[in-house]
């Protein structure tokens, strides 16, 4: 069998900008991008809110390198945000700040998306983890991502972090994807019978003026426009270092299991999209506390019990991926909760949106 070495890994996050005293978002000018490519280059990028910055890790070989950049990027990003009179967090939205106060990125690029889409994106203030998991064949990208697509309801119920938007429990583990269902190209993916059938896909959006390029498709998984990856991008950012490297050592031994199969000439099931989302609203909705449906058995299935069979699934893989003592870090949200729970845990007992912002600042640097 072929080395499961192509699997190289490289994670986007971003981050929120804070006012250390009033815990509101605030933008920074673009002061602490400035310093941060400094240190890091292009690793530090500003997005298009100036209270959000944007970081990317290098290709890393394996989940270990992973961990050892954003270690390094939160770290020297924190340091530069205090530095300058800024406190930092990642949650997959703010829990009271005002989307209509915040500026805007004169870049651009931005200016053109907001044109287009108007309060769409000005109201889209939301912080995401993308996941790069990269591929020799572009040919077996597509097999692997119309496969994974299955389980994407599960990495996304791990990761939810955002219950609060503008000062309302929203009842939702995971604000973040609801926010961000309002832009056009977003969601679960359709399959598609081959990479041809995709990239044709591609041309007709750009042919009809739909799209200008294909970075404005932005669904929760992609095989990549311009990188020979495949791209995750359904979850929110998690609230501590270890948890976005245990959900991407998931996403990556996925795509190695995938393809391992794939080799035996053995194919997973592909399901419809419908389908998928339903799993995905629950995981919206609920977290790792809900029920997720089981489509093979055709009943419900709590989410736990099935995020278990994933990592019997993926077992194989992780040994030679080098990635085992990450992914068994999933007990540990199991038994701490995700960020959501933990979020929607201290406002239960302090009744303060500001103690929720504290505890959001406090875990940014937590491994």
């Amino acid at each position: 069998m072929a080395s499961l070495q192509q699997f190289t890994i490289g994670v986007e996050e971003e981050y929120m900008i804070l006012d250390p005293s009033s815990k509101e978002l605030k933008s920074h000018q673009r002061a602490i991008v400035t310093e941060g490519q400094k240190r890091f280059k292009d690793k530090i990028k500003a997005e298009m809110h100036q209270a959000v910055v944007e970081v990317g890790t290098s290709i890393c070989k394996n989940t270990d390198e992973a961990f050892e950049e954003i270690l390094s990027l939160r770290t020297g990003v924190s340091e530069i945000a205090n530095g300058l009179g800024f406190s930092i967090g990642a949650s997959g939205t703010h829990p009271f700040s005002l989307w209509e106060k915040q500026l805007i990125s004169d870049n651009e690029r931005y200016q053109d998306l907001l044109n287009e889409l108007q309060q769409a994106a000005r109201s889209n203030l939301i912080f995401g983890l993308h996941v790069h998991v990269g591929m020799e064949d572009r040919k077996m990208a597509i097999h692997i991502a119309n496969t994974a697509r299955y389980f994407l309801p599960h990495i996304y119920a791990l990761s939810t972090n955002s219950p609060f938007w503008e000062s309302r429990n929203t009842g939702y583990k995971s604000y973040r994807s609801k926010v961000f269902d309002k832009f056009p190209r977003t969601g679960i993916p359709d399959y598609f019978e081959s990479i041809e059938a995709y990239d044709n896909f591609i041309q007709l959006l750009i042919k009809t003026n739909c799209i200008d390029d294909a970075k404005k498709i932005w669904w929760d998984l992609r095989v990549h426009p311009v990188y020979n990856t495949i791209e995750f991008r359904i979850c929110d950012i998690p609230m501590t270092i270890q948890e976005t490297i245990t959900i991407a050592a998931l996403f990556q031994a996925i795509c190695a299991k995938i393809y391992s199969l794939r080799r035996q000439n053995i194919n997973f099931i592909n399901y419809q999209r419908a389908l998928i989302n339903e799993n995905k609203w629950r995981a919206s909705r609920y977290g790792i506390d809900g029920l997720l449906i089981d489509f093979g058995k055709e009943k419900e299935v709590h989410v736990k019990e099935l995020i278990n069979e994933l990592l019997e699934f993926v077992d194989g893989v992780v040994d030679e991926l080098r990635s085992r003592h990450h992914i068994e870090k999933v007990q540990n949200i199991f038994n701490t909760g995700t960020g959501a729970d933990r979020q929607l845990a201290t406002y239960k007992e302090t009744g303060s949106l500001i103690e929720v912002v504290k505890l959001i600042e406090s875990s940014f640097l937590v491994v």
